[in-house]
């Protein structure tokens, strides 16, 4: 009970608050406009739910990044009609460069959902959000529920994470399954009933600007009276009432564990604490750029199609082949020759593979290195059909194509 909210005065106040602050400070995002925060349930059902587009976009990725492709989403398909009506093709296409390339699959799923099976109007409550749309989890289901409908339900993410561990210090891992349920139940006891979307929009800017990982700027902060941490770095432990450090004593769930105390040095930063990531798995794989001359005297280069499952799903690429760990040059490129024969069916040397160079690109779990080979070829190439989708496609082709970024850089 000390790391939560028991105060029915504390809570009002808190709420009042952070709402002023973000009425004085919120940033100005598209998805924020008027339009379509306040009035889109009453304007048209088939509208596609801005919030749902932006916060789907925006797991994973920065702000900055995202208001780009956002736009052009909402200008490309404002309908769920619309969305539902698109090929996959074209949602990669947009969404090349983004990343986690299986949000967008899954947001146009869920429209073409919406628009087949439930007559096009999206359900309004985080509960059957959550349980009939493909790709809505308890994160996002809130947001939609709170900001497009109303609904007076909370909402967890990362920036959340860090401000309520922060108020409350709560020490625990904050990636376990137990204190993210203590988490969730705190957000939906704070959540403000007349204005929820807000609220919620107000923790995770309050996440976003000030109360940041590094560096948080507790000067600025609306609500650093109710934040623990801030109390304890500020006087050298928290509040008389409620002792939290009293309450590492016996066996807190929420508390600090006794291996890991407050470091003074840290501050407010003592939280969230984490459990260590396990390192990124490194990868090795082949790549080849075959290269032909075009009808119109322009290079043309061989793209291949992914599997429709798996990273990067769906999307475009050069000729590649995973490669083992240990495998030296003269392995690789033999491996490579007998991979792109498949292709051409017909005799590849590997002595005329030109190496270009490597690159590495980082996904979240795979530290992968591109070993990036050219191949010039005489006259036409007959592909086998039976194989993966593939196409030429020239420079300007290709960069308009659903390539990742990992693929430009090659």
């Amino acid at each position: 009970a000390r790391h939560l909210f028991s105060d029915p005065a504390e809570v009002e106040a808190l709420r009042g608050n952070l709402l002023a602050w973000y009425d004085r400070c919120k940033r100005d995002l598209p998805w924020r406009a008027l339009v379509w925060v306040a009035l889109e349930p009453l304007l048209s059902p088939a509208l596609l739910p801005a919030v749902w587009v932006s916060e789907i976009m925006l797991q994973q990725t920065q702000v900055a990044t995202v208001i780009d492709y956002y736009n052009r989403w909402m200008q490309k398909w404002p309908t769920l009609q619309a969305l539902a009506q698109a090929s996959l093709e074209e949602v990669n296409e947009l969404w090349a460069g983004l990343g986690y390339y299986s949000r967008g699959k899954r947001l146009q799923e869920a429209a073409r959902k919406v628009v087949s099976e439930l007559a096009g109007r999206m359900p309004r409550t985080a509960e059957d959000l959550q349980k009939l749309l493909p790709g809505v989890g308890r994160y996002t289901a809130g947001a939609i529920a709170s900001i497009s409908y109303g609904q007076a339900t909370g909402v967890v993410d990362g920036n959340v994470i860090r401000v309520l561990c922060r108020l409350r210090c709560i020490g625990a891992d904050s990636s376990s399954p137990a204190v993210i349920d203590r988490l969730w139940d705190m957000a939906n006891v704070l959540v403000d009933r007349s204005r929820p979307g807000d609220f919620n929009q107000a923790l995770m800017e309050l996440g976003a600007t000030v109360c940041v990982p590094k560096a948080p700027l507790c000067g600025e902060c609306p609500v650093k009276q109710h934040c623990q941490a801030w109390h304890r770095k500020l006087f050298g432990k928290p509040p008389k009432v409620p002792d939290v450090e009293d309450c590492g004593v016996g066996d807190c769930p929420l508390c600090p564990p006794a291996t890991e105390p407050w470091d003074s040095s840290l501050g407010v930063t003592n939280f969230p604490r984490k459990a260590a990531k396990k390192p990124p798995r490194a990868m090795r794989t082949a790549t080849c750029v075959l290269e032909r001359r075009g009808s119109h005297g322009a290079p043309e280069y061989l793209i291949v199609q992914r599997p429709s499952s798996g990273l990067l799903a769906g999307l475009w690429e050069f000729p590649s082949l995973p490669l083992a760990q240990d495998l030296q040059e003269e392995g690789e490129r033999e491996e490579l020759a007998d991979h792109l024969q498949a292709w051409m069916g017909r005799p590849v040397a590997a002595k005329g593979l030109q190496f270009i160079g490597e690159v590495i690109h980082i996904f979240s779990h795979i530290h992968q290195t591109y070993v990036v080979y050219s191949l010039p070829l005489d006259g036409d190439v007959t592909l086998d059909p039976a194989l993966s989708p593939s196409r030429w496609v020239t420079e300007d082709e290709f960069h308009a194509s659903a390539v990742s970024t990992a693929m430009k850089k090659v």
